[in-house]
């Protein structure tokens, strides 16, 4: 293998992003797989993430056979994996990020035409056969969404692995209620590897500073970028600044493996939005349950993606015409999955099925009360949950969901937080491991209901669209009806077990002492770091009311779920 440090590639407006250029040495040309973003090319792996580093150590060792993991760097392509079956594989700091000088913008319209010349500078390399195929994860999956539309001449395929498409929706607002990811992430991930840190890692093979060679101070740094953070304030609504962050997907038609995780709450629905908006001939959806990082380095999630880009970036049989369009790992109880391929998304034999919230009783109904009822709950308590009986057979939730509320206030304003839950025969809430927390609750779904808007021509029974443009807010005491979407779930509940829901006005918490797992100094009990107590956003006496559930009569409440009857080709695995 050769390697070409800090390759210089030159932007139109002069600026030189560096390049790490990984490739066979056999004077060959070859195809290109390449990421481009803010986390430094040159941080190992195994230094900038040692938790997760662990996790594939112990649990997953297969990530790490057969390579010497000299050159791991987090959520990208290994290539001592890819360089010897023939692959170029190419890592790039982003503007201002990095060894990349520049004005740092995430997720900029700047960053995303950067996007576009370095694909188009490995197009045309000697060492390239012209096919450019973009793979990676999170950050490296959302900036493939965006340059694909601006479609590269040289850009060939591309497979986004758990990556948003939406960035009010996805990456900052859950629902119109801002998410504090972005807070806890941009100072650990991004500012601390910003070009001109005196004091960063360096590189674990050459030594040098990965956010080198220039020096700067904190004030020139702080020139440097965008204030990202204060721009969430600046812009509570989904306005310019979140739809210059996000693509037309309708403009992507490159080959697309739209690979995503049930549990992840900025990525989970952008995989399957992503997948249903482009306008590729050729597209293709995989669905997987684990830590968000696990599955694109083990032998599973290479072997699909050498498929997949075997075929189209060589031209290779790899048995890529016989993938099934869409591929599920469907969620077990015990925590095993059931591989199943289906044609479409959702399943076209999906029974769309309404569990009414029974007031009189805390239940999930299949028939709605007759009598109207309601009932309050402290904002920023526990709420209402409501539970099925113990179920007599076997019930398989698999796809999006919604909820129809009938809601009111004591203020002007309400958010409304959905959980979808299931307990074992004794009680016991069943928890998932999810991308970012292993006590991962089923499904969420989130609402304020000042932005329950809709745009009926994008929306669906299943999955309501909100425009998030206008504030509508309540009269207090004065119901309103709410659309309220749910992120698309997968899970197999056993008979004897029961489904639930809780309604709250805050963030769910699993019961119980723990001890939870934290991260960034946050206790992860079932939404990981993507909490919605941001007190910019929630710290007025506006959402810390009472909200009365209405329910009954001709103002029905209700779940609307996606029960998929069984088939007998899935596996067990």
């Amino acid at each position: 293998m050769r390697i070409d440090w800090d390759e210089p590639i030159t932007m139109d407006d002069g600026v030189a992003l560096r390049a790490d250029v990984y490739r066979p040495d056999d004077g060959g040309p070859h195809p290109v797989i390449m990421t481009h973003g803010p986390y430094a090319k040159g941080l190992a792996f195994q230094e900038g993430f040692q938790p997760m580093w662990h996790n594939l150590e112990t649990e997953h060792p297969d990530a790490l056979a057969g390579s010497s993991n000299r050159y791991q760097n987090w959520e990208t392509a290994d290539p001592d994996k890819w360089v010897p079956d023939g692959y170029v594989v190419i890592r790039v700091d982003s503007r201002g990020a990095g060894r990349s000088p520049g004005y740092l913008d995430i997720f900029s319209p700047r960053e995303t035409q950067d996007y576009f010349h370095c694909i188009e500078w490995a197009g045309v390399q000697p060492w390239s056969n012209g096919k450019v195929g973009l793979l990676g994860i999170s950050y490296y999956a959302v900036n493939q969404w965006q340059v694909a539309a601006l479609r590269p001449p040289h850009l060939a395929a591309i497979c986004p692995w758990e990556g948003a498409c939406d960035f009010y929706r996805e990456l900052t607002h859950h629902g119109g209620i801002l998410h504090i990811f972005l807070q806890q992430w941009y100072p650990v991930q991004v500012a601390s590897v910003q070009h001109g840190v005196e004091n960063g890692p360096r590189h674990p093979v050459t030594g040098v500073r990965v956010a080198g060679p220039d020096v700067l101070s904190d004030a020139e740094r702080a020139k440097n970028a965008a204030d990202s953070v204060t721009a969430l304030y600046e812009h509570p609504l989904l306005d310019a600044h979140y739809r210059d962050r996000t693509p037309d997907l309708s403009k992507i038609t490159v080959p697309v493996l739209s690979a995503t995780n049930w549990a992840h709450h900025l990525h989970t629905r952008g995989g399957f939005e992503g997948y249903a908006g482009v306008a590729s001939d050729q597209k293709w959806l995989e669905v997987h349950g684990l830590q968000h990082w696990v599955e694109f380095y083990t032998d599973y999630g290479v072997g699909l993606q050498k498929r997949f880009f075997g075929h189209f970036l060589k031209g290779e049989d790899t048995g890529w015409d016989d993938q099934p369009p869409v591929f599920l790992n469907v969620r077990r109880v015990d925590g095993s999955f059931e591989q199943r391929a289906e044609t479409e998304w959702p399943p076209a034999r999906t029974e769309w099925t309404k569990f009414h919230l029974d007031l009189a009783r805390n239940a999930l109904s299949p028939e709605s009360d007759p009598t109207e009822r309601s009932a309050e709950f402290d904002a920023l308590g526990d709420g209402l949950t409501f539970w099925t009986e113990p179920l007599a057979e076997t019930l398989e939730v698999t796809g999006p969901a919604a909820a129809s509320l009938r809601v009111a206030s004591s203020t002007t304003d309400a958010d409304v937080f959905l959980t979808l839950r299931v307990q074992d025969p004794d009680g016991r809430d069943v928890a998932f491991t999810s991308a970012m927390d292993p006590n991962g609750a089923i499904a969420l779904g989130w609402l304020r209901s000042s932005l329950r808007k809709l745009d009926p021509a994008r929306s669906e029974p299943y999955r309501p669209w909100h425009t998030y443009d206008e504030r509508q807010p309540l009269t207090p005491g004065e119901p309103v009806d709410l659309q309220v979407e749910i992120w698309p779930t997968s899970v197999i509940v056993p008979a004897g077990y029961r489904l639930g829901v809780s309604v709250q006005g805050r963030d769910f918490e699993f019961p119980g002492e723990g001890p939870w797992p934290s991260a960034f100094g946050i206790s992860m009990r079932g939404n990981g770091l993507f909490l919605h107590n941001d007190t910019k956003d929630r710290g007025s006496d506006v959402h810390a009311g009472r909200t009365t559930l209405i329910s009954g009569g001709k103002h029905p409440s209700y779940l609307l779920l996606p029960v998929v009857p069984a088939r007998a080709d899935a596996l067990h695995v």
